[in-house]
């Protein structure tokens, strides 16, 4: 049936349809991947820090770490700051019920990364224990977080690259490297970046409670609910 009618299809503007000759890999699976990147003569595909001995046919890929791979074949190895993965590659298509009993069992690893990216940057949760949390934190250049406050947590920012610019409740103050502040748990603050590169920061939170729901946002220029979403 035709919905859009005749007068309809004179309005819309005609298509023009150019071979394309470049090939197509559907790199949905590990198996895809290794294909595409550069194997060596012993079969052997890596992707970071990878060292391979007495190892064929085997991929390996590093995000935060050395991966070596000794004595073994037919391995597929993945490295990341939130888990490892270690498979035969004739299993490969198992992985996603492997990801559904870590979500029936509640473990954060099968939906949760420790890396999160907010429109000012990033951050990264290194550490964390009964009552703290250590994060590191990279702003971009004219980046800001929300003018906001903690119920539960207390907060120690340490600068170790760029220049911040930090509201502390009726305060201004700016931090280059190796400087520190500390925002008292119900204070209002935000933290920008005013340099010219990145802002990395190392944030320790302490607290009894160190959820990303703990706050209240006052002002934000990203347009985000003024509520308590991070």
């Amino acid at each position: 049936m035709d919905y859009l009618g005749e007068s309809a299809h004179h309005m819309l503007p005609e298509g023009i349809v150019v071979p394309l000759g470049t090939g197509w890999s559907d790199v949905g699976a590990w198996s895809a991947l290794g294909e595409v990147l550069h194997a060596d003569e012993r079969g052997n595909a890596a992707h970071g820090d990878v060292r391979f001995t007495r190892t064929d046919s085997t991929l390996a890929i590093a995000t935060s770490r050395l991966v070596m791979c000794v004595g073994v074949r037919d391995l597929v190895v993945v490295e990341t700051p939130d888990a490892v993965l270690v498979m035969s590659k004739g299993d490969v298509q198992e992985i996603k019920n492997e990801v559904e009993k870590l979500n029936f069992e509640g473990r954060v690893e099968g939906s949760k990364h420790r890396k999160k990216y907010r429109p000012w940057g990033w951050y990264d949760t290194v550490d964390a224990g009964t009552q703290f949390q250590v994060k590191r934190l990279v702003v971009k250049p004219g980046g800001a977080l929300s003018l906001q406050m903690h119920l539960h947590r207390a907060e120690h920012w340490v600068v170790v690259q760029g220049v911040a610019r930090v509201t502390k409740g009726e305060a201004v103050v700016v931090l280059s490297e190796n400087e520190s502040t500390y925002i008292p748990q119900g204070v209002l603050h935000r933290l920008e970046n005013v340099g010219e590169g990145e802002l990395e920061i190392v944030e320790v939170q302490s607290g009894k409670y160190l959820g990303e729901d703990d706050i209240v946002r006052f002002d934000d220029m990203y347009g985000r609910a003024l509520a308590t979403n991070s």
